[in-house]
This record gives C-alpha cells, structure tokens and sequence, in this order.
C-alpha cells in the first residue's frame, strides 16, 4: 500500500521543538518537511510594517534541524507564508537566512520562491472588472483610495504552485503568503493521494502537535497518507493524539463546523470518522475535496493608520481603585483641555486595566475583588511627536490627580522602569481583506541555485 509521510516540526517557523521529536520521524522514509511560519492571528502589523513574527536567531535554530534531514535525505523541505505574513520584504528575510545556514553547512540547495506579492495595478484591474468582494458582510467594499495607500498586497495562494515547485525538483521551496494547509497539501497532491485527504491532513498539521494532548504548537507531528485514509500520530511519547484531541483540531478555526473554504475548493468533512488505530495513532476517513466554480482567493494587505505611544503602571490605593472609571474621565478631560488646539480626530486615548475589567471590557460579569491592579495608558495620534506628547500629559496627569480622599501627596502609580513611556511607532489596519477571484496562476516561481561557494 501507498503510504506518503508528512513531517511538520512545529505550529510556527521559529517557535522551537525538541530536536528529538523530529528526529524520530526519520527512522522511517519521509516524503516532506514542511512548516507553516506565517498568521495573521497577532494583526495587521506583520505585514504593514515588513517585519517578523519571530526572531531572526529562532528562525535560524529551527531550519538548521530540519535541512539536517531534508537536504542529505533528498527530502524536499517547504515553508508556509515565510516570514510570519509572506510579503516581499518577509521572503528575502527569509531567504537571507537558509543562504547562511547553507554556506556553513556547505550544502547544495536548489530553491524555489514563490512570490505572492500584487502590484496595486494589478489590484485596481480586478477592482474594474468586478473581481474583488468583501470576505464577509462586515468587511466594507474595497476602494482604488483604500489600494493606494496600502504598503503590502499579498494573497493566499492554494497548492497549485507548490506543486510546480516540487515538479521542477526544489529541494527548498520557500513560500510567500499561502493558505495554511496547502504546502502540506501539496506533498500529498504531488505523490497522487487524495485532494480532500491531502487537505485535511494539512489542516491538522499546520498547527503541529496542537492536535495532541497534552497539545502544543512546539513539539512535532507525522501524517501519513493512504488511498482511502490518514493518520496522525505524535513524535514525542509524552504526547497522544486520540480521536477526540483530532476531531476538535479540525473545528479549529472554522466558521463552520465541517465546510472550509479554501482557494478555488470547499473540503468537506460532513462524513469524516475519527478511529484510534492503535494507541496515539488516529486514522481519519471521508474528506472530500469539491472543486469551486469560481477560484478565489484571499487578499490581505495592510496601510498605516496612526502612531502609538504608552504607559504600564500599577494602581495600589483603594481609594483610586473604587473611583477609576470616574479619574478616567476627568484626566482625560484635563488633557483635552490643556491641548484645545489640537483636533480630538487626530488622537485617541484609550486606558486598559489589568485585573478589571481589561480583557472583557462592559462584558465582564464577574464583580472587581482586587487589590492593585495594572493600568495600560495608550495613545493614538497622527503623528508620533503628538502620540508623544500626548502621553507624557495623560501620564503626568494621572500620577498627580487629586482624587477625593486622596491620602498621599506623591504619587498615584508605580512604575515598572524609567522611562515609564513607551515610543512604539506606527499602528496599522486591515485595509485589504477581500477575496479576488482568478482564472491563471498569479503566483510567480524564481528558481535560485544555492551553494557554498556562492
């Protein structure tokens, strides 16, 4: 029998995984490594500012191990949405990397890129000829005002492109933004296994052994494909995955709870079974892959909106504690008042605090028992020199206030550190977060040959 094994070390390029885990897998014939290393689960900033999710050492520490297998193994080694969002400037950074890691291992390495990155032209086309809806019903219409002043375009490609990739023999391929389950996907796709299992197998492995229990983005996971079936098992023997750890892994990040709507397809699992084959090894049967009459896929691009500055303190007094909505109000007021020169549409002020209320906001039903608690002061403005200002007022302010019954006549907040305030630079947004429809292959594959003495 066929059988097509998928090795995915990890949720995320640079979290980490023990080396151990990964290395089991390989007492037996592997057929791909792949890694996921981008989301946009932490927001827009990734990709509007062009930097990484993870460090730049932790990318390094993670490839080392896997082109320690793949590339003497002859095992093509794949990585999903480089760089954290898969943006040109995410690619190179990437890119920078596997070219050091291969000239002081002195490996040989053909690598193929795959760009997915838009022209706004290209954009403000698809706009014109009505190729550009909305993701969901609270997202606005895209405009050409909104394409202008957004930095980076990119769109999640399917598994079309990576599996040209590994026809053309790439023993690295490194992806720009991609729909998360399809670099795994494609390995399957490309032996000939089943789309709809070759899916669904990929949406499990992209989040490595969170599938598991215990469950965990760091740790690794195998996949095996069959004609008729996969399973998954865990590389690490303090880990099992059982049928139920599985199943409630495919529900993760779902709208629905068995359609998933990729690029150009739906899979559907309405008619999957979960078995436990043997201890920690569950085999999945009955996805199904159904093609779509129109190819979609998803565009997401960022554009700079404000600046932020902030404070972190903590509050102590239970005098101020019972009257904080209402010292709020007035420091803001205060600031307000001291800058009437400046426009309110040009900042926003906005105070979290830690330990009431922060998370939940107005939902919050359980009732404030704490003693201290820690207050964020943020600031968005137009410019940083405003975010600035504006902080040190809000800050001074608030330390000083004269609340009633107010005791103390030093200080309202405890510092953590000097400087208390914080210059944290621009603020971004979704202003692209649509779906484009396509009838060709917009991603472009460079091919690069990589050696040691290059």
């Amino acid at each position: 029998m066929k059988e097509i094994r998928i090795v995915s070390p990890s949720g995320m390029l640079g979290y980490g995984f023990p080396k151990e885990s990964f290395d089991r897998a390989f007492d037996q014939k592997i057929d791909g490594i792949v890694v996921d290393a981008g989301s946009t689960d932490a927001g827009p900033h990734k990709l509007g500012a062009g930097v990484s999710i993870v460090s730049e050492r932790a990318v390094k520490k993670d490839l080392e191990i896997m082109l320690a297998q793949g590339i003497p193994n002859k095992i093509p080694t794949i990585i999903g949405s480089a760089g954290g969002a898969g943006a040109k400037q995410h690619v190179e950074d990437t890119l920078a990397i596997l070219k050091e890691i291969i000239h002081e291992q002195n490996y040989e390495a053909k690598i193929a890129v795959i760009w997915a990155d838009f022209e706004k032209d290209y954009i403000i086309d698809a706009l014109d000829d009505n190729r550009i809806t909305p993701l969901s019903n609270n997202i606005p219409d895209l405009t050409k005002e909104a394409v202008q002043e957004t930095a980076s375009i990119v769109a999640q490609m399917g598994h079309e492109p990576i599996l040209e990739a590994l026809q053309g023999g790439a023993d690295i391929i490194v992806c720009g933004r991609a729909y998360d389950p399809s670099p795994f996907a494609a390995i399957g796709i490309y032996h000939g296994m089943d789309e709809g299992l070759s899916y669904h197998l990929g949406k499990i492995l992209e989040c490595g052994a969170l599938c598991a229990e215990p469950g965990t983005t760091k740790d690794s996971i195998l996949g095996t494909i069959y004609s008729d079936s996969f399973t998954v098992e865990s590389l690490n023997p303090e880990r099992k995955c059982t049928k139920t750890s599985v199943a409630a892994h495919t529900f993760y990040e779902k709208e629905h709870p068995y359609l998933l709507n990729g690029p150009g397809f739906q899979l559907d699992l309405s008619n999957c079974s979960f078995t436990e084959k043997s201890l920690g090894v569950v085999e999945v049967k009955g996805s199904t892959y159904v093609e779509t009459e129109k190819h979609l896929v998803k565009l997401e691009g960022a554009r700079k909106t404000s600046y932020r500055a902030f404070v972190i303190a903590g509050i102590r007094d239970p005098l101020l504690l019972a009257n904080l909505e209402k010292v709020e109000k007035e420091v803001k007021k205060q600031v307000k008042n001291y800058y009437v020169e400046v426009p309110e549409t040009e900042y926003e002020i906005n105070f979290y605090y830690y330990g009431k209320n922060a998370v939940l906001g107005d939902k919050e039903p359980e009732i404030f028992q704490g003693h201290e608690v820690g207050v964020l002061f943020e600031v968005l403005a137009k410019t940083q020199e405003l975010a600035n200002a504006l902080c040190a007022t809000l800050r001074s302010t608030y330390l000083h206030y004269g609340y009633e019954g107010r005791k103390s006549t030093a200080g309202n907040l405890a510092f953590p550190f000097a400087p208390s305030d914080v210059t944290f630079g621009p603020v971004y947004q979704f202003s692209v977060y649509h779906l484009l429809e396509v009838t060709d292959n917009p991603f472009r594959i460079e091919w690069l040959e990589v050696g040691s003495n290059d």
